[in-house]
């Protein structure tokens, strides 16, 4: 198996309380500054556990739990649906999510980041989806060594997803590093119409 993917037979991890503590739902809550989002897609879902604990701090009516596992998916519409009705497992592609545009207010994805193989191709997807006004979150390991997580020498660091993210369009990116073993990123999909004029007018100044 791809050293970089985590291994669906190691699926009960996911589950393990003391994630909650590594990464507090309640943290990153309030660095995203908004009260309410209606539509969740979170991206490397894997048992939904982390969808479970933001459904609460989100009051949302839906959230997407998007991962490529066959396996994930099934123990979700198992073991999650049941209780939570409104989370939606769905099977995608590392690269093709099977959801119309610009239906989010919040995409995410949680220790997903360096899995992926064209983080880049991922990164378009989310910005796709996501609604005009619409935030992504990315938290990820630390590139530091430590005893648990995967190796170091495929970590990825802040500023290196920070930059990608606003490659692939999203604006007022910014990165906190208070978690001792995680990094968390932040940015938003600004109006679109008030994008395309900005640069139509960046050009056209450069062109006088």
């Amino acid at each position: 198996m791809n050293e970089k993917k985590f291994d669906p037979k190691k699926l009960q991890k996911l589950n393990d309380p003391r994630r909650l503590e590594d990464i507090p739902p309640g943290y990153v809550w309030e660095r995203l500054n908004i009260t309410k989002a209606d539509v969740l897609v979170e991206i490397g879902a894997g048992t939904a556990f982390f969808a479970i604990a933001f459904l609460k701090h989100a009051k949302a009516s839906k959230i997407y739990a998007c991962d490529v596992s066959e396996v994930m998916i099934n123990w979700v519409k198992e073991n999650v649906v049941p209780r939570f009705p409104n989370i939606i497992p769905v099977k995608t592609e590392e690269h093709s999510i099977p959801l119309d545009d610009a239906m989010a207010d919040l995409v995410y994805m949680i220790n997903l980041h360096h899995e992926l193989d064209n983080s880049t191709l991922t990164l378009e997807e989310s910005y796709r989806i996501l609604k005009p006004g619409g935030k992504i979150f990315i938290v990820d390991w630390k590139k530091e060594d430590m005893p648990e997580g995967p190796p170091t020498e495929i970590r990825c660091l802040p500023g290196q997803v920070k930059e990608e993210l606003m490659n692939s369009g999203f604006n007022r990116v910014n990165i906190f590093g208070e978690l001792p073993k995680h990094f968390l990123l932040i940015g938003e999909k600004t109006i679109e119409p008030h994008n395309k004029a900005s640069a139509a007018d960046a050009k056209n100044r450069a062109a006088d």
